[in-house]
Formats: C-alpha cells, structure tokens, sequence
C-alpha cells in the first residue's frame, strides 16, 4: 500500500527540526541567509532546502497570531510534474510508497516548465548539476522500514507516516478534535496528496500555495502538462 504523511499544523512549534534533520541526512550545503524581517529562514524552499519551516503572522484584535507550516513536496497521488516530463524517466513515481522521484534525467528538462506545473511550487534546480531536486519522502529510510528523518526529529508529535488509509483515519480522528476548539480547521486536499496537511484557520493565512489551485483527481495544472508534454518534447528535440 501507498504511504502517506500527516502533518498536524496545531502541534508545530517551529522547532525547525525536521527542517534541520532533512538537510543534516540529505547532506545539503549551507545556504547564505539574511534577516528579512521574518524568523523563517531561509526566505523560500531552494536547491539545498527540501523542507521549510514557513512564518506568518496576522494581527487579530490587537493580538498577534502565529501560523507555522513545514512546506515540503506533497508527492501527489496523480503527480503533474510526471506529466509534464519530457523523458518519461525524469520524474518517477514509486509504485510501492507513491513516492514521487525526481531522477538524474531532470537535468535536460525544461525547469521552468515541471515547475509551473506544479500546484504547490515545490521543484527547485540545482545551479550547479541543473538537475531538478525535492522531498524524496527519504525513500531510502521508508525502504529499510524507517521513518522519513522530519518525522523521526518531530519531538511535537506533529509528523505522522504511515499507510494511507491508517494516515487518513488519523487524520479524520485529529480534524474532529481540532475543530472542538478551531471550527475552522480542514484537511487539505487529502484526496489528492499522501502529505496532508491539518490546519486550524484558512490555508491561505499559512501559505499562498498550501492548497492546490485547482484540487481534483486532474488539476489545470495537470491538463496543461499532460496536453503540453508531447509538444514540449518534440521543441526540445527540433532544437537539439
């Protein structure tokens, strides 16, 4: 069975661990950062950064409220990137985990592309491979019967992983207790996803790209990529 995460935005403290044990097992490089006025850091998801811890903050009633969201890939059920792919290669999706694999092959594809296809902006390309780099769900510890590294450092319990349909029972289970004190409080997309996200308050007060644009078993982002795809590749290769 497919595998799924469950990501409980009301236990988050912003610890950063997760962010930081992603980048400590994935063996990422430092990145140069600088106080933009936000304690998020660094400022967005880049090439040496798969996962983000992402600040907002709203003034309410004269008070201050703090939403937390760990941004990561969504490794969607139907994934547009894999449509969008040139190379059927490039971008794979684990039939065991539903996984979704960027490959070596991303380096000749066309980044701009498979990343606006992407309803959640997640891609990023490495400047120097050009290869295009995410979550990998840590398909090598899901592999040896481990858990992904950012749900392993969660000391808040707020990182959950495991089968998908136990993950969406949980997840069913959390919604109804959160919402006893959060009315507001959803999934969201998680038909559509195996990366679900609980949050208490509208997506949008969390991030801009929290939910889909277009949620559904085919996205507009999808139909674009999937009806462009060909078109794309034979450009490529009357260039080449």
């Amino acid at each position: 069975m497919s595998k799924a995460f469950l990501i409980d935005t009301t236990r988050c403290t912003a610890c950063r661990g997760c962010q930081v044990a992603c980048k400590e097992w994935k063996n990422l490089p430092p990145n140069a950062t600088k106080q933009t006025g936000t304690h998020q850091n660094p400022p967005d998801l880049n090439p040496f950064n798969f996962k983000l811890v992402r600040f907002s903050e709203h003034l309410e009633n004269d008070v201050v409220q703090w939403y937390f969201f760990p941004d990561q890939c969504r490794h969607c059920v139907a994934p547009p990137c894999m449509g969008s792919a040139a190379d059927p290669d490039a971008i794979i999706q684990d039939e065991a985990t539903g996984a979704v694999i960027f490959t070596e092959k991303t380096s000749a594809e066309d980044y701009a592309f498979i990343r606006e296809s992407c309803p959640y902006d997640i891609p990023r390309q490495n400047p120097q491979t050009k290869q295009l780099v995410k979550c990998d769900m840590c398909i090598d510890r899901v592999r040896a019967n481990m858990l992904p590294m950012c749900v392993k450092s969660c000391a808040m319990g707020a990182m959950n992983f495991g089968e998908r349909e136990e993950m969406l029972q949980l997840a069913a289970t959390r919604l109804a207790e959160v919402k006893k004190e959060f009315p507001k409080a959803r999934l969201l997309d998680p038909d559509d996803v195996s990366v679900i996200f609980l949050v208490a308050d509208d997506p949008a007060k969390y991030h801009e790209h929290a939910v889909a644009q277009a949620p559904g078993p085919l996205s507009r982002q999808q139909f674009l990529a999937k009806t462009l795809a060909p078109i794309a590749g034979l450009t490529r290769t009357l260039r080449s």
